[in-house]
């Protein structure tokens, strides 16, 4: 089932998410649908609160990356309690979005190599190195695990100019192919 995505300015999106247990209910099939959620936004990564859940969950398919870098073919993860242990490199920039902020990009610089501790969706404890685009991407879904958005991470005179686009964005004047919730159009009771 497709689940509609929160758009910027929900405070969700601000929260640093809770661990869960193996007894989460319906985990499953979350995960199925977080998938099929991010697959018919051509995403390469979602995380739980981008669907209005504040747990640690996201999920990563850098496949589309593969012709940059071939081992990400078939790069398809599911991390469950990940924690960042170490970023390590020289930062570097590339050009991100999100499917929270639909329309707008920006260069973000990034350590290029991670360590990873996590659960995937079988409850394997792992701890991996990854690099690349495959370390960014998941660097970017860990953000919103830890309540940051892509913008948090460029200069302020950048989110300055972005301002206007942003308040727009909170409030549904956007036009994207996929199901979005927006902050400032939730009924007011």
């Amino acid at each position: 089932m497709k689940l509609p995505i929160v758009a910027y300015g929900d405070p969700v999106l601000k929260k640093i998410a809770t661990d869960i247990n193996q007894d989460y209910p319906d985990l499953n099939v979350l995960i199925e649908n977080m998938f099929e959620t991010m697959y018919a936004a051509s995403g390469v990564g979602l995380a739980a609160p981008q669907i209005g859940l504040p747990i640690r969950l996201f999920i990563v398919d850098a496949t589309p990356f593969d012709d940059d870098e071939p081992e990400l073919s078939n790069f398809k993860k599911v991390f469950i309690n990940a924690r960042i242990l170490e970023e390590t490199g020289e930062p570097w920039k590339f050009n991100e979005g999100c499917l929270s902020i639909p329309d707008v990009r920006e260069d973000v610089s990034r350590k290029p190599e991670i360590r990873v501790s996590y659960y995937d969706e079988n409850w394997e404890l792992k701890e991996e190195n990854f690099k690349g685009l495959a370390a960014r991407v998941i660097q970017h879904e860990y953000d919103h695990i830890e309540g940051k958005l892509f913008t948090d991470r460029i200069s302020l005179l950048r989110k300055t100019m972005l301002k206007n686009k942003l308040e727009s964005i909170s409030k549904g004047a956007v036009k994207v192919a996929y199901k979005m919730k927006f902050p400032s159009l939730k009924k007011k009771r």
